[in-house]
């Protein structure tokens, strides 16, 4: 009967370790297509803010480009994620819209800078990620 138990606590620790591990995807998620759908719009092909829907709006657009810069010459991944998703912003002038509900999703494991890896839409981390890759 010891066995019989040990063998049940074997096959449910199993099953709780394939359930909380990420799944194959299956279509990979193209940071640089969610870009052009969703935000190229304002801060253009460059990410420099000079989008055609730009010159229409009322606040200007961020430049994409140096935001590792302007962060001490790191990409805040974070912050980018959260501004994106709506997560962070409380500006009720802001004119970016929330894109979080478009970017639900498989939940990829992402380190967030404090070595505990979080899950996360795995659109929302190929645009930030797209994004890093415009820095200059």
């Amino acid at each position: 009967m010891r066995g019989f138990r040990s063998g049940v606590a074997v096959l449910v620790a199993g099953g709780l370790l394939v359930a909380c591990m990420p799944q194959a995807q299956e279509e990979e998620v193209s940071g640089r297509a969610l870009y052009v759908d969703l935000c190229a719009s304002c801060h253009g092909d460059s990410g420099r803010g000079d989008g055609p829907a730009a010159a229409g709006l009322s606040a200007p657009i961020p430049d994409l480009t140096v935001l590792a810069r302007n962060n001490r010459g790191e990409f805040p991944l974070v912050a980018v994620m959260s501004h994106i998703d709506g997560y962070t912003r409380t500006d009720e002038g802001d004119p970016m819209p929330e894109f979080g509900p478009l970017l639900d999703g498989q939940l990829v494991p992402v380190d967030t800078g404090d070595g505990v890896l979080t899950p996360t839409p795995a659109p929302l981390f190929a645009l930030a990620e797209y994004l890093q890759t415009l820095q200059r």
